[in-house]
């Protein structure tokens, strides 16, 4: 562990730690409202999505992330469309956007030879090999969602657990809905570098559902799972460093180890 504490002094490990952290708390804050609003699996259908988004950035030879960022936030808003203007139901139009994502990167790779093992390292995350620019992207959206979240927390609050009553109190839950969309959409797509397409779910929905078994009070959820999402940051990339092990599945391990401890804590 001294060895970690001495590579902290490293330009790319503070750099992990600033932009794991801060994504993940940008999860864990909108992961409570998607766990008890049952939209929790949105975040698994963008994080395939994403993959296929990364992949035509790497085709076109243009920023991977910046490239993905537009396209998986209009995936999202159709997630929503889709039910709207179809018969199905929510958990069909994510599986297909989800199987699309999948297929459309499977694709890519296959015709882009050369960049076949920087759109698999997208797959598993590589926290360590975080840019400046994506770690101040990191910051600025964790900063956007705890303020939006701030300035909307009574609406976000009534929507979540009485749509009616917060529709005839005033509250849009039209733009609402669509805003939580799209801060998804963006953290998901941040989060790829940091645990990975196929992990990245995990961060929406672990913390969330940790302190849940542990506030008694909403806004408490909100605290408890943050913190609980930068402590599996934190503990995962020490974890990862000092045994050389996979930094994006150490955090989401964490996070199953912080969650079945809170099942074994004593219930009031």
């Amino acid at each position: 562990m001294s060895l970690f504490l001495d590579a902290l002094r490293m330009g790319f490990l503070q750099r992990a730690l600033l932009a794991g952290t801060c994504i993940a708390v940008g999860c864990a804050c909108l992961g409570v409202f998607m766990v008890l609003r049952r939209q929790a699996m949105i975040g698994d259908g963008l994080a395939h999505f994403t993959f296929a988004a990364v992949g035509l950035g790497l085709f076109l030879g243009a920023a991977p992330l910046a490239v993905a960022a537009p396209l998986v936030v209009a995936a999202s808003l159709l997630i929503l469309r889709l039910p709207e203007k179809t018969a199905l139901l929510g958990d069909a139009a994510i599986g297909m956007i989800s199987a699309l994502g999948l297929a459309g990167g499977i694709l890519l790779a296959s015709l882009g030879h050369g960049f076949n093992v920087d759109l698999f390292s997208y797959l598993f995350g590589d926290i360590l090999a975080v840019s400046r620019a994506e770690a101040v992207c990191a910051v600025l959206a964790s900063l956007g969602i705890v303020v939006l979240v701030a300035l909307n927390y009574h609406d976000l609050f009534a929507l979540t657990f009485d749509p009616a009553h917060a529709r005839v109190s005033g509250v849009r839950p039209e733009r609402l809905t669509r805003l939580m969309a799209v801060l998804v959409a963006l953290v998901v797509v941040l989060g790829v570098r940091v645990v990975g397409t196929l992990l990245i779910s995990g961060l929406l929905v672990f913390p969330a559902a940790t302190a849940l078994q542990i506030a008694r009070r909403f806004r408490s959820a909100l605290w408890i799972a943050a913190l609980v999402a930068a402590a599996s940051v934190g503990l995962g990339i020490a974890l990862a460093f000092v045994f050389d092990l996979p930094a994006g599945a150490s955090i989401i391990l964490l996070n199953a180890l912080f969650f079945a401890a809170a099942l074994l804590r004593p219930r009031r």
